[in-house]
Order: structure tokens, then sequence, then C-alpha cells
């Protein structure tokens, strides 16, 4: 399955693992590589940028194929602005394939990064913002619609809306996320103009993401509208799993408490503890609506065969269907 997204990466398949605190692993990352994707190690896992470095570096020992890593430049309780400068020299210097990046642009960094050989791309959830992405020299734009696990864009466009209006508004290659978590989103992200998808919910429910077994059933057992939206009174909307801690954070919302109160609830650290301890209702479990399309646990080398097999088919049938 060739597209534009392939060729830039030196991927088999056009299906990139998105940015996952504490659980984009070199682990993950290179079980995703492996299977033909673009596996993904998340910076913020790391304090320094040497830490970052060394999971780099375990990651390559795992494999041989392209990997990526993710940097969220969004408000943070523990990481500063240098560290982020760290976590872009180190991807530099250790010459990743790519950099995903979600928040605030990148601008600061793209000429280091493209000296480098490394591309670079950034997740919006507007026409607006893609066209700036585009005009500041990134390689490819990702799509996010209002579906997506983590921190969508307030703006509340679905990804069948955003992704052709993204597609038809930039001319760097689109990349879909938000919903997708089969053959049949991969196909039709294809359909509405995108060159690949870019998943992260999806990816817990694989053997080799290192998370507690409470967490993947609990995939399994909810549906698509057992997500809800939650921060918005802090201007850092986020979708994430419902449950008491996710019920405790919008009656604290709901009563006008600001940032001070809701930081106990919403600290990284808290769900590092959960995926551990496997409780969970302990902390805000950020996922997207693609919930309700996970049925099973599998390896990312059988979720990836899968996803294409199925989407080539469906584009093969459809357009025997209508000549």
């Amino acid at each position: 399955m060739k597209t534009r997204i392939t060729e830039l990466f030196g991927i088999k398949y056009p299906i990139i693992c998105g940015g996952m605190l504490w659980l984009s692993t070199p682990t993950l990352c290179a079980a995703i590589s492996n299977a033909g994707g673009l596996g993904n190690i998340t910076a913020a896992n790391y304090d320094t940028g040497e830490e970052l470095r060394a999971a780099i570096k375990e990651a390559r020992k795992l494999t041989d194929k392209p990997i990526g890593v993710n940097i969220t430049l969004l408000p943070s309780f523990r990481i500063t602005e240098e560290t982020y400068d760290d976590y872009f020299r180190v991807c530099c210097e250790e010459k990743v394939t790519a950099i995903e990046v979600s928040g605030k642009p990148a601008t600061k960094y793209i000429d280091m990064v493209h000296e480098a050989g490394v591309k670079i791309m950034h997740k919006v959830g507007a026409v607006r913002h893609a066209r700036n992405i585009e005009k500041f020299g990134y390689d490819a734009v990702i799509a996010a619609g209002i579906e997506e696990g983590g921190h969508p864009l307030n703006d509340d466009v679905t990804t069948m809306v955003l992704t052709p209006r993204i597609a038809e508004s930039v001319s760097i290659p689109v990349i879909t996320t938000g919903g997708i978590a089969d053959g049949r989103g991969l196909a039709a992200a294809l359909a509405l103009g995108a060159e690949g998808v870019l998943m992260a919910t999806r990816f817990i429910a694989t053997k080799e993401c290192e998370i507690h077994e409470n967490f993947r059933k609990e995939l399994i057992n909810r549906q698509e509208q057992d997500t809800t939206l939650i921060n918005k009174s802090i201007n850092l909307q986020g979708r994430a799993l419902k449950n008491d801690t996710v019920a405790k954070i919008l009656e604290i919302e709901s009563k006008g408490g600001g940032l001070s109160e809701l930081a106990p609830y919403i600290t990284g650290q808290r769900m590092k503890e959960a995926y551990k301890t496997g409780d969970v209702n302990y902390a805000a479990f950020m996922v997207g609506q693609s919930v309700g399309l996970i049925h099973d646990v599998v390896s990312c080398q059988e979720l990836l065969d899968r996803m294409v097999k199925e989407a080539e088919e469906i584009l093969a049938k459809n357009l025997a269907r209508f000549k």
C-alpha cells in the first residue's frame, strides 16, 4: 500500500502510532515499526534529553526500521522549555525518522530538524492551523478529529469533515487521526483524501503495549459512547474514558473549580501509577471514541496486516461495484 506517507517515512504501511504518555515506549515502538508501520516513542516519558536518547537506542536494538518520536508542546507540570530544546536536539543527533508534534508549532526547531534529515509533522484540528503548518515548512500534517483521545481542538470538528477540508486546503501529505481502529477506518481515510492514518487507542489493545491487563480488558468492554470531554474550563480540552476520576473532574469544573483543584486529578504521574496498579478508576484514561471498535488483543503485526488487508478488500470491492 504505497502513498506519499509511506514514501516520506520509508515504511510499508501508511499507519503511524501517535503519542501516548507512558505507553509509547521503545518496546511498542519497535513492534509497530517491525510490523510495517511507524512506531513512536513519546518524549514526555523521559525527564531529560539523555533519557530520551537512551530510549531511542533501546528501540534501535529491537528494530532496524524507521521510528518516530512524539513531542507534545502543551502546558506541562514538569517539562521545561529547556527540556523541549533537548528533546529536539537529541532527535536530530540520533536522526530519528520523524517527529510528531502537537500543541504549539515547533517553528524554532524546524530548520534544525530538516538540516538533520528528519521529517516533521504536526497534529491540528482546523484548516487554518493546517495552512500555517504548511507555511512553516512541515513535511506533513495530521488532521485530528474531535473523536480522538488526548486533546482534540475545541472547534469540535469530526474526522469525516476535517480530513477532506484539510486535504483540499494544503499540498503537503495529510494523515488522519480520530476514531480509527481498523481497515474500514483506513479505507475511509484514504477515500477522504488522507494518505495515512495515525492511531493511539487501538495500539493499547496490543500484546506489546506495556500496560496492566485491566486496561486492555476495559477497552474491549467499553463502547463508543463511554468517553467524554474534560478540562474544557482550563482550555485544555481532553477526551477520556468515563470513570470515577473523570466524574470528579467534571464535578469540579461544574462548580467553577480552577487548575489548582483539578491538578491532583489530571497529572501524568497519576496515570502512570494507574497503569502499573491496574486501577481503571484512579486516573483520567485518555482514549478516543474508537474504543467502541476494539474487540480483541492482538500483536502489532496481526493488527497492521489485518487492517491493510481489510482496507484493500473494501476499496477493491467498492471500485468494482460502482464500475
